[in-house]
């Protein structure tokens, strides 16, 4: 029986999480990536918060008017400023089960322009 695409993204996902996690001093940089909109949450597992968070769909973003890996892209770099205003340098990324490709690429390295290490 074949797994439908959500299933097998599912088990990727809860494979990653296994070994990624997220502390105060190095919280865990998830994506979730619709069809429309891309979100990044840094969040610390140890005490179950998310420190801070940023989407496309945040008005500075949806008001530039881009395509969606270049507003992955701007919302990485918005992390990377909220993170650092928070206090976090380093982070570690987790992809959510999606591949390591277009629009989760984009937020990546706009992450890493920003000045995120992972």
């Amino acid at each position: 029986m074949a797994l439908s695409k959500s299933d097998r993204r599912d088990r990727i996902r809860f494979r990653i999480r296994k070994t990624v996690s997220g502390t105060a001093e190095r919280p865990r940089l998830a994506v979730y990536r619709s069809n429309k909109e891309i979100y990044a949450q840094l969040i610390d597992d140890v005490n179950g918060k998310t420190i801070t968070a940023a989407s496309s769909r945040d008005k500075d973003i949806d008001a530039s008017k881009v395509n969606k890996v270049e507003a992955a892209k701007l919302v990485g770099k918005a992390i990377a400023d909220k993170a650092t205003k928070a206090g976090v340098e380093t982070v570690s990324f987790d992809r959510g089960g999606y591949l390591y490709h277009g629009r989760v690429k984009s937020l990546a390295e706009g992450a890493r322009e920003g000045g995120l290490k992972f």
